[in-house]
């Protein structure tokens, strides 16, 4: 009888849970269809969950992650603050604002400048392949533009085929001209490290920080960080390069068309007098109140209203402020004291060229390098009545003094102290023109093509790209990728690129698209003498 009753039990059950299952059944599915369906592109960070998106040569994106609070209000001319954490999953799928900027000479940031924010600090992530089967070396990009225009968005810096050779890549926004680095008395009286300026630097930081923290959920090797850069960027990267608050946070560097110390960042006094004038040229009073004053201006009246002030470099640009850059960036490099990381770095031969006139150019050349003066008129053609030694290569007398005493020679030094630190420093010069601009020979900005290996159509480095250039690309990439793996851009399927070392050898990329070594310093005699000016200029400061 028991064993009769406990059947019939069971028979119950069964059928009392058979007729509460269609019900049950219900139930369930309008829990599943409540929640999210998982999203393979949903990633999490220390301020929430991002969804980014598919993308369309391959891999993953993420565009337009905040990484710091927005600078805006009391924040302006503030050291930035991490991204508060949000609950939703922010759709990371769309290029964030870029920052507040003037529209500059020649109009090349338009777009930049049209659309610019001073809620601005974002930062986009570019996977080559999605999910990543194991972590990849990450590539940190600080873009150019004098640190007064740009921004890390666009497809150029992110949608290339240089993520295509195995390496993860990172662009960055961080502030700009007024916004990022205005000095004043009263900022660095409110400052708990009395410094002031150098906002856009400490954006680029915090930003470093955000990778270390974050990249290996998106795939990347925290542990194996490249931070590269072209023009103010590579400038950028060479003060870093000797600032405590970045050390650490990258293993590798790459300047391109940039040395730290050139122009030099400004002592604090002298930006916190250029502060000063800004503040009343607005009428404003120069302590405290100034400074509550100025940050109610919006963003846009105060680019109108500083108008010249904010467009050139010196002006609004880094200064030696005790906290974030301690000692100038040049006695850093001399004295061995900078990052104990592998250099690559390098310029291309044209630069900005120049067009000045040959007796402006002697005047130039004459307050530049004083004593010096005469052997730097015999060694560009213009001693007496020297009527400039032109270069097929480099071009005229005027456009080499330029790029030399700008770009090649400040480069070629820092490499050499960098060297001369017992680091491995790679030194190159990149020749080849934008096709079809060939009469302007290679300039500033030239190799940014090849390097990301995106093909601009219009634009000052648009051209008509062909198999010539596609192959350069590669080989362009793959060097820059070899090194943000290992620390060496060699390969055995790539002409072997030399360590500088006493033959001061460097690795030229040629007018006709190839990779040559030069057995001979970069711009030697020129730059030789460059370094005799600057050891005397050094010697002389306080």
């Amino acid at each position: 009888m028991r064993n009769s009753h406990c059947a019939c039990r069971v028979h119950l059950l069964f059928l009392a849970f058979i007729a509460l299952l269609p019900r049950a059944l219900a139930v369930s599915a309008d829990a599943v269809s409540a929640q999210p369906p998982a999203d393979p592109f949903v990633v999490h960070t220390t301020a929430g969950l991002v969804r980014g998106m598919f993308r369309p040569g391959g891999g993953a994106e993420f565009l337009g992650i905040p990484y710091a609070q927005p600078p805006i209000g009391d924040l302006r001319w503030r050291e930035p603050l991490p991204a508060k954490s949000w609950s939703d999953v922010h759709n990371a799928t769309k290029f964030g604002a870029s920052c507040s900027q003037p529209l500059l000479e020649g109009a090349w940031n338009k777009d930049d400048a049209t659309d610019g924010q001073e809620d601005c600090l974002f930062l986009n992530v570019v996977v080559p392949v999605w999910p990543v089967p194991k972590p990849l070396p990450v590539m940190f990009w600080i873009h150019g533009g004098a640190n007064h225009g740009g921004s890390g968005s666009g497809d150029l810096y992110n949608s290339g085929t240089l993520q295509s050779h195995g390496v993860l890549i990172v662009t960055i926004n961080y502030r700009l001209g007024v916004f990022g680095f205005l000095a004043h008395p009263a900022l660095t009286s409110e400052s708990p490290h009395h410094s002031s300026g150098d906002y856009g630097l400490m954006d680029q930081i915090l930003a470093l920080h955000w990778v270390h923290d974050n990249i290996a959920n998106f795939g990347g090797d925290p542990n194996n960080i490249t931070v590269f850069g072209q023009s103010a960027g590579s400038m950028d990267i060479g003060m870093l390069m000797t600032s405590p608050l970045a050390a650490g946070l990258f293993q590798k560097a790459i300047g391109e068309s940039g040395a730290g110390f050139a122009p030099a960042a400004v002592p604090l006094a002298q930006a916190e007098r250029f502060g000063l004038d800004a503040a009343a040229a607005l009428s404003l009073p120069a302590g405290a109140e100034g400074i509550a004053a100025l940050r109610k201006i919006s963003a846009h009246n105060l680019l109108v209203k500083l108008g010249a002030r904010n467009s050139i470099w010196p002006g609004f640009g880094p200064d030696v402020d005790g906290w974030v850059i301690p000692r100038p960036p040049a006695d850093v490099f001399a004295a061995g004291n900078e990052a104990a990381v592998p250099l690559l770095l390098g310029t291309t031969s044209r630069e900005f060229g120049s067009s000045e006139p040959l007796d402006a150019l002697r005047a130039s050349i004459t307050r530049a390098y004083g004593d010096f003066a005469p052997q730097a008129l015999a060694i560009y053609g213009l001693a007496g009545n020297g009527q400039g030694a032109n270069d097929t290569l480099y071009g005229s007398a005027a456009s080499q003094w330029s790029a030399d005493i700008l770009f090649h020679c400040p480069i070629g030094t820092e490499a050499l102290w960098h060297r001369d630190a017992h680091h491995p420093i790679f030194e190159y010069e990149f020749d080849r023109p934008i096709p079809g601009r060939e009469a302007l020979g290679a300039v500033h900005s030239g190799e940014l093509p090849y390097v990301f290996g995106f093909y601009p159509k219009s634009g000052d480095i648009g051209g008509k790209f062909g198999p010539v250039d596609l192959h350069l690309a590669d080989i362009i990439e793959t060097y820059w990728s070899n090194f943000a793996k290992t620390g060496d851009p060699n390969s055995a399927d790539l002409p072997h690129w030399p360590a500088l070392d006493q033959t001061q050898s460097y690795l030229r990329f040629t007018v006709e698209g190839k990779a040559e070594v030069v057995a001979s310093p970069l711009r030697g005699e020129q730059c030789d003498l460059y370094r005799k000016v600057l050891a005397q200029k050094m010697k002389l400061q306080p």
